[in-house]
């Protein structure tokens, strides 16, 4: 990992408190070198039926209205209702909320054992988490820091009903103008939401607002392209055209997913008025990743490339993955900002 500055310890409560998920205690430090593993030393854990996946029914929720509820199919996934912007492309269905708990687990793990970086206090009182997904960030935030009182939000109610009682979800689009007063929040958290915000700056602007003086703001996002360090992603392998494909149809909709590549955390973070912004970076090592059909949705809805090379495609991006002479990993980046006790 390569830090423009050094990282407080930032998530540890109050003492003897400790999430059954999370080591808050856990002192951050450099990203060890990643290296690769012997692929002689292979433990046949090649199956694409992975049971964690889950399977595909949607979750049922109570006490919603029916129009959030009416979800899309597009290839066999569901989507978020047309109540809200059509060109999200993430489905959500079980088998995308096993998805966005896994990778909650492995961002922890990436931290080395903390939900966030940024230096709140012990004592801090509002949370906001956009784009909540299954909730599982919120709730593992509110097993932390008991005093606290968090929402998180997100496109469609796919979050448990059994939950902390300082938590609560509302149904609620980012992209839109947001409702909550002024100087409310002393923590504002966004993760993951690449390919989904047309406008960063004004979403950080939004954040600048509900934030109080003095309180946080985070933002986590990955880089779509695939790398190596040494040569092994080849520039006409599946890997590569994985990310010409995301890069490609974040443009043609507007809603990029470059967020990394281009700076927009930092960049959005400086206009919006924040101050001590500091920048953390990753490495996240790939593979051995199941079939993720919601490319499709990218693939032939929205660039319109042949369907009969989709296929072909997912057969050479999984071959690749599972290649252990392909060393390839993603880039992750992690921004965390000060709302400025006098603005």
């Amino acid at each position: 990992m390569s830090a423009q500055a050094s990282s407080p310890s930032g998530a540890s409560p109050k003492s003897g408190s400790k999430s059954p998920r999370t080591d808050p205690n856990s002192p951050h430090h450099p990203q060890d070198d990643l290296i690769p593993a012997d692929p002689e030393l292979d433990n046949g854990d090649d199956d694409d039926n992975d049971s964690a996946l889950g399977d595909e029914n949607t979750s049922s929720t109570a006490s919603v209205a029916s129009s959030i509820l009416n979800y899309r199919t597009i290839n066999g996934r569901t989507f978020h209702s047309e109540r809200h912007n059509l060109e999200y492309f993430a489905p959500n269905d079980e088998r995308q909320n096993e998805s966005v708990d896994i990778t909650h687990h492995y961002l922890t793990l990436l931290l080395g054992g903390k939900l966030f970086l940024a230096p709140i206090k012990d004592n801090i009182h509002r949370v906001l988490d956009i784009g909540t997904g299954t909730g599982i960030w919120s709730i593992d935030f509110a097993d932390l820091y008991p005093g606290a009182s968090v929402t998180g939000t997100d496109l469609s109610p796919i979050q448990p009903t059994w939950v902390p009682p300082n938590v609560r979800f509302e149904i609620d689009d980012a992209t839109q103008p947001w409702t909550w007063p002024e100087n409310h929040f002393d923590f504002v958290h966004l993760r993951y939401l690449f390919g989904s915000i047309s406008d960063w700056p004004e979403l950080f602007r939004q954040a600048f607002f509900v934030c109080a003086p003095g309180g946080w703001v985070e933002s986590g996002e990955c880089e779509v392209d695939f790398i190596s360090d040494d040569g092994t992603v080849e520039p006409d392998s599946a890997l590569a055209t994985w990310g010409r494909m995301c890069s490609e149809a974040g443009k043609k909709i507007g809603r990029p997913f470059t967020v990394v590549a281009d700076g927009l955390q930092r960049k959005g973070l400086e206009e919006a008025g924040f101050v001590d912004i500091q920048e953390v970076d990753y490495k996240l090592p790939v593979g051995g990743w199941p079939q993720n059909r919601y490319s499709f949705y990218l693939w032939n809805a929205i660039l319109q490339w042949p369907k009969d090379e989709y296929q072909i495609f997912l057969m050479r991006t999984r071959k690749e993955l599972k290649n252990k002479n392909i060393h390839s990993y993603l880039r992750v980046k992690y921004v965390y900002a000060r709302k400025p006790t006098s603005s």
